[in-house]
């Protein structure tokens, strides 16, 4: 009983994270569809927000409840492929979002906030960046959840 407890919370922290990464991409596109800066600072600091609020929860939830559920249930985290690859690419999402998302956001909302200074080229510039990186740190985490669940290795 205590393993699909921790399985069901691992779960439920997948939802809310993925959920959240998932909205962003759709947020900025409809911000810059405006053209308004405004719009797109509000949107980045939305963003901001939500990574803090339900992204960072989320991966402490997922992390702690699936490693535990992993070790309750006797599989072992690194012989076990799927639970190893998985780790790998939550990993590599991780740092994607810490090294470059997280730094191209507050680029982001810093240039949109300052509609004297606003500058489309440079917009273009990062959230070209941003949509590379954060589709590194979103599809990632996908995969992993398709391996979670076909267990294919």
């Amino acid at each position: 009983m205590v393993y699909l407890i921790l399985k069901l919370i691992h779960i439920f922290g997948a939802i809310i994270f993925l959920g959240n990464i998932t909205v962003g991409p759709f947020w900025k596109m409809h911000a810059e569809r405006s053209k308004d800066p405004k719009k797109i600072a509000d949107t980045f600091d939305g963003i901001i927000k939500a990574d803090r609020y339900f992204t960072m929860p989320g991966v402490a939830i997922i992390i702690i409840f699936g490693i535990g559920a992993a070790l309750h249930g006797g599989y072992n985290l690194i012989t076990t492929t799927w639970i190893f690859w998985s780790l790998i690419l939550v990993i590599i999402s991780g740092a994607a979002f810490m090294a470059k998302v997280v730094t191209i956001q507050k680029k982001i909302l810093a240039l949109a906030q300052d509609e004297s200074q606003f500058n489309w080229d440079e917009y273009k510039r990062l959230a070209k960046q941003w949509d590379i990186w954060g589709s590194v740190a979103t599809l990632a985490p996908y995969v992993a959840v398709v391996l979670m669940v076909i267990k294919p290795m």
